[in-house]
């Protein structure tokens, strides 16, 4: 099973999901992916948020959505507005799903707010996939 998580930049939202989905205990037929219809880079306030809940991510690339495209994804999870609309086509067998997340780069305010929008997203990310893994990834 092949899961792609999409957003813009590769840089916050799907970084983090692609930490979580890394972290949790899955069957080792799935494989997780995550791109950008950009690439800006993995930001390093999302590498701290996930480090915080002990997930490192620091490793990860910002990858581009063109380098998978021959891949055959059984989902497609596009974790903003923007890619969701900008997405390309994948085959036909692809689920596409779709959550809007609030960006946590464009949060303003003290460092201690920047901070909490960043965690903040970053469990709204846990919950939302915590629910996908037991609707769709067998046991």
């Amino acid at each position: 099973m092949n899961i792609l998580l999409l957003c813009t930049g590769n840089s916050c939202r799907s970084q983090i999901a692609h930490g979580f989905l890394q972290h949790f205990t899955l069957p080792d037929f799935v494989h997780v992916y995550s791109a950008g219809i950009e690439t800006h880079g993995v930001n390093p306030r999302a590498v701290e948020t996930m480090h915080q809940v002990g997930i490192d991510i620091s490793q990860h690339t910002s990858n581009h959505i063109e380098e998978y495209l021959s891949i055959p994804f059984d989902f497609v999870i596009t974790v903003c507005d923007h890619a969701s609309e900008n997405c390309p086509v994948f085959p036909a067998h692809a689920i596409k799903l779709h959550h809007n997340f609030p960006d946590p780069a464009k949060a303003i305010g003290s460092e201690i707010e920047v901070q909490s929008a960043f965690a903040n997203v970053r469990e709204l990310i846990r919950e939302y996939l915590t629910q996908f893994t037991h609707q769709h990834i067998p046991a």
